[in-house]
């Protein structure tokens, strides 16, 4: 089966893979677009590790705004990539949105663990050791039990551990993984900002994965 210009064409804007590597798994998989796209994703999975934290340089991507329905509530987040190629791809901008989509609904504070500065994470270790203590557990045992719980204090506060509102099945590193794996470059979610009437404005201006 003859590959057309256009079947590589549909091939990328699925996967954010290279024109030749659309070209070779569309002859390996008959044409298929499907068998194809999913091959590459499989393929980039095993990539997609080493692209994560790789030094690579994302001057790429955009500002993804959200407004609630009652505009009552707004997000404003950096999401970067290494070309212009893949910020204008569907599959990017879903994951933009997915992610202010996010940020709206569940408030963190912090892109990443390493983002919340010491003396919080100091205030809710002392905080959660002494209600530990208070619930007569064993000074022995409490730090182990302060640990466990610190947990789910990041869970709630870092948009890179928190469970994905649409799939929360999976965080949201996870869910970064997975596009990167598809898209075949680094992303990070880089900053954000959520302005909620009669709240206190967050903004985080960390880089992320």
């Amino acid at each position: 089966m003859d590959i057309t210009a256009q079947m590589v064409k549909d091939l990328r804007e699925m996967t954010g893979a290279g024109p030749l590597d659309c070209k070779k798994a569309l002859e390996t998989h008959g044409g298929d677009l499907q068998k194809a796209a999913d091959f590459l994703r499989e393929k980039g999975l095993a990539k997609a590790a080493k692209k994560l934290g790789a030094g690579r340089t994302m001057n790429e991507g955009l500002v993804m705004t959200y407004a609630h329905h009652n505009q009552r509530l707004g997000v404003l987040v950096e999401v970067n990539c290494e070309t212009d190629f893949v910020a204008n791809t569907e599959r990017f901008r879903t994951f933009a949105h997915d992610v202010a989509l996010q940020i709206a609904n569940l408030a963190p504070k912090y892109v990443n663990r390493a983002d919340v500065p010491d003396a919080v994470v100091q205030d809710e270790r002392d905080i959660q050791r002494r209600r530990v203590l208070d619930e007569g557990k064993p000074e022995a045992v409490a730090d182990k039990i302060v640990d466990g719980r610190m947990g789910k204090f990041y869970e709630e506060i870092v948009l890179m551990e928190q469970p994905f509102i649409k799939d929360d099945s999976k965080t949201i590193s996870q869910y970064l993984s997975e596009v990167v794996a598809e898209v075949g470059e680094s992303i990070q979610i880089r900053r954000f900002a959520r302005f909620a009437l009669g709240e206190d404005v967050s903004t985080d201006g960390a880089e992320g994965a």
